[in-house]
């Protein structure tokens, strides 16, 4: 009953409900701190190997491989052009932002923040780098459920299901990775709670500006799914990668790579 209850809904509404699902599982992660004040550094790197797992998969098996189908039966031009623009410009738009945002990396001091200079506490900043690459994974969510509206065969609810389930999955170790450092800074644990799961608040707002963006402008989708690809490509390169793979414990993270992609690939496939 419930299944048919999500599938009778406007494609808008599913993405707004499929990514406040991602937001509250970035919450539930969030929430260990009320447990833990400090997490394993090798703990860590496993997740935030994980999150570039499920990352790279979904990039290419729910928006990348959907955006080129979609080009050949749609598009007038040869297929790899619009993956390939929308792909880049999906990258350059991450690129720009994160010239221009003040944010810092997990395990860098004070003077290393990215941005434009500001005086914010580095507690803030910390929580607006986990929320730069949570905006590109609330849109390719939104992006997945308004391509239903354009009643291609390549776009699936299961598809589109399965991808909000593995981004999902993989914010759920997000949230402990921003609640669980703020702590060990010396916020209580209510605010190291609250700063977490508001990192991932952006991602309802990114799924319903992707879903209403496709809908409205239908010949932009192949050019979405591939932009929501190439975010979130640039985000495991720039940030998840690099941050997972500095410490000593870099077989940890890369067995957490390879799980979060096995993982997400298994979901897209099955239900997909």
């Amino acid at each position: 009953m419930i299944v048919e209850w999500f599938e009778s809904l406007d494609p808008i509404v599913q993405a707004l409900l499929a990514t406040c699902f991602t937001w509250f599982l970035t919450a539930a992660g969030a929430g260990l701190v009320f447990f833990f004040k400090t997490i394993n550094r090798n703990v860590l790197d496993g997740m935030l190997g994980f999150a570039a797992g499920v990352m790279i998969a979904a990039s290419f098996w729910s928006l990348l491989a959907p955006a080129i189908e979609m080009a050949e039966k749609e598009s007038s031009l040869p297929a790899f052009v619009p993956a390939a623009a929308g792909f880049l410009l999906g990258g350059a738009f991450l690129f720009t932002v994160d010239k221009i945002l003040p944010h810092l990396h997990l395990g860098l001091p004070r003077t290393e923040a990215e941005g434009i200079s500001t005086t914010w506490q580095r507690s803030i900043l910390l929580v607006l780098a986990i929320t730069l690459h949570n905006f590109p994974e609330g849109l390719a969510v939104g992006v997945a459920f308004g391509a239903l509206a354009a009643d291609l065969p390549s776009a699936t609810l299961a598809g589109a299901v399965a991808l909000a389930l593995g981004i999902g999955i993989q914010n759920f170790p997000e949230g402990t990775a921003v609640s669980v450092p703020l702590r060990r800074e010396g916020l209580s644990r209510f605010r190291s709670f609250f700063w977490g799961q508001a990192s991932g608040v952006v991602e309802p707002i990114a799924g319903v500006l992707g879903a209403v963006a496709v809908i409205v402008v239908k010949p932009l989708l192949p050019y979405a799914l591939a932009f929501a690809a190439g975010a979130m490509i640039y985000v495991v390169v720039e940030e998840l990668i690099p941050e997972s793979q500095a410490e000593s414990s870099t077989d940890v993270a890369t067995i957490g790579a390879m799980l979060g992609f096995t993982v997400m690939m298994t979901l897209d496939v099955a239900l997909g």
